[in-house]
């Protein structure tokens, strides 16, 4: 009989903890601080430029200009570490995110300014950003109704559209003055953009990225021989303060500003949600609804915080997402001290005095290149659409008409009442109504379309058992031109073997015939679903 070993079993050695993703690690504090400034150096034109360029378009003072400056610095912030660091299970997408304020919300702010005043600017940007704390999970769901067709129409809407203010900041606003359009002031725009260009082509790295930043200085350096400047208001103004909230007194809903505001969320989360999954996909972690939900409702948050603070809807920064892909730095720890930065820069209102006195000519010029480089991204995003497609280019072309012709031509919608001048009045806000329901149209309604044979065509855009590519306007166009193709040859085939029966007495078609009718069917499969190369301009 055996007997029993008197050695005591050795335990197994404990698991290794899991290993942390890098998303979720922790660089050394040297290198959490250097990161983080690095991000906000990327971002701080962007940011700073939007309430630069509502403020004179809306004609505020100096003083205000430099309160706007510290809400959005303010804000900007406190989402940006509400995105990276997240709150329990219901905000931020807990990714390294860098956010800012968005394009997008200036043209329709600048036209409820003028129609109602700052109070109903941030009356409708409050209602805004509740409407997207209410529609940020439904949104993570239906993201499929804003496919690249809808967000690349709109974004180049959105770059076309404030061409026109960086030129008025480079001209000047008053055409009886003795300055305006002064070859000065061209001269000076002209070297801010030479200055970007020479960065962009002979800059490595770090410096490519903040080239914008070092052409305003450098351009306003020029600019106070020429008596371009005064920064007399910056020396008056305090180290440190807060932004008193609703500082315009209090808020003001019109319906029709509401709308436009709305329709302006829309538009950011479709803008973010792209941004997001790049971001996912930089860093390797899997974006889920929730996650993406998440995201949105802390652009939502945004609004509200903006409506109350003076300041204005974010997005998420699409430079700082390269800045990840330049340094390989994925954590979300360095874009939360980045935030942290941005609250500080906020508390500081001499800080927005000094950049509110920047030269017109310097920021506008930096604002062309801006707002250029958002057009070609629009047009970079509209490249992955097919429009060889009649469906989608019937889509965008109706969409930039509606959104580019108030832009071209003042006053179209002056006899209408003020709420539509405020929704259609507004390029942006046309253009991605009219997007989303004309791509619901072509792709979601259920048309059915005759092929080229005669015969019915599957339903277009079904949810249920259809290609999902279909309905996003990037693929449908060209398989639905495959498939077609290949039922003309197969009728052809068929109508061939019959001819062919006949004369042979009803015999069928002989093993070789088959074979090369069975082959000539495959190939032009293969022909038509090939991808095609992009045309290049």
């Amino acid at each position: 009989m055996a007997q029993p070993s008197s050695r005591t079993p050795v335990a197994p050695p404990p698991a290794a903890p899991p290993a942390l993703h890098p998303v979720d690690r922790r660089p050394r504090f040297g290198k959490l601080a250097a990161f983080g400034f690095q991000h906000v150096l990327i971002m701080y034109t962007g940011c700073v430029t939007v309430p630069l360029v509502f403020g004179a378009a809306a004609g505020l003072d100096r003083a205000t200009i430099g309160l706007l400056i510290n809400a959005d610095l303010l804000v900007a912030g406190l989402i940006t570490l509400v995105q990276s660091l997240g709150v329990g299970k219901v905000l931020g997408i807990r990714l390294p995110i860098v956010t800012g304020a968005t394009f997008s919300s200036v043209i329709p702010m600048i036209m409820i300014h003028g129609e109602y005043g700052m109070q109903a600017v941030y009356g409708s940007m409050l209602a805004a950003g509740l409407f997207g704390l209410l529609i940020a999970v439904p949104f993570a769901r239906l993201v499929r109704f804003f496919p690249p067709l809808v967000s690349g129409v709109v974004i180049v809407v959105i770059g076309l559209s404030l061409l026109d203010v960086a030129g008025v900041l480079i001209t000047g606003n008053d055409h009886r003055a003795a300055d305006y359009a002064s070859p000065a002031r061209l001269a000076l725009a002209a070297g801010v953009i030479v200055v970007i260009v020479l960065f962009s082509r002979f800059a490595r790295g770090f410096l490519s990225q903040v080239g914008i930043l070092l052409a305003l200085v450098l351009g306003t350096l020029v600019a106070i021989p020429l008596g371009l400047t005064d920064f007399a208001g910056a020396a008056g103004a305090d180290w440190f303060g807060l932004t008193a909230p609703f500082h315009f007194g209090a808020p003001q809903f019109p319906p029709s500003a509401v709308i436009s505001m709305c329709v302006v969320m829309l538009v950011i989360f479709t803008e973010s949600t792209a941004t997001m999954m790049a971001v996912g996909e930089s860093t390797g972690r899997t974006v889920s609804d929730k996650d993406l939900a998440r995201g949105l409702a802390a652009d939502g948050l945004s609004g509200v915080l903006g409506g109350a603070m003076n300041s204005f809807m974010d997005t998420v920064f699409t430079q700082n997402v390269g800045l990840i892909r330049m340094t390989g730095v994925s954590s979300r720890y360095v874009t939360a001290v980045a935030g942290g930065m941005l609250v500080l820069l906020g508390l500081v209102p001499r800080l927005g005095e000094l950049v509110a006195a920047l030269p017109g000519p310097v920021i506008g010029a930096a604002g062309l290149m801006l707002f250029a480089t958002v057009t070609m991204v629009g047009v970079n995003t509209l490249r992955r659409v097919d429009l060889d497609d009649h469906r989608n280019l019937t889509v965008a072309a109706v969409a930039l008409g509606i959104g580019l012709l108030p832009e071209f031509v003042e006053g179209v919608y002056d006899g209408f009442p003020s709420w539509v001048r405020i929704i259609l009045g507004s390029g942006i806000t046309g253009a991605a109504c009219a997007a989303f329901l004309l791509n619901l149209l072509f792709h979601h309604t259920g048309v059915r379309q005759q092929s080229r044979t005669g015969g019915n065509r599957s339903t277009i855009g079904e949810s249920e058992g259809s290609d999902p590519t279909d309905s996003d306007g990037v693929r449908g166009g060209r398989e639905v031109r495959a498939e077609e193709r290949v039922e003309a040859r197969t009728a052809a085939g068929a109508e061939a073997g019959e001819e062919g029966g006949g004369e042979r007495g009803g015999e069928g078609p002989r093993d070789g015939e088959g074979a090369e009718a069975r082959a000539g069917e495959q190939h032009a499969v293969d022909a038509a679903a090939a991808p095609r190369p992009t045309p290049r301009a």
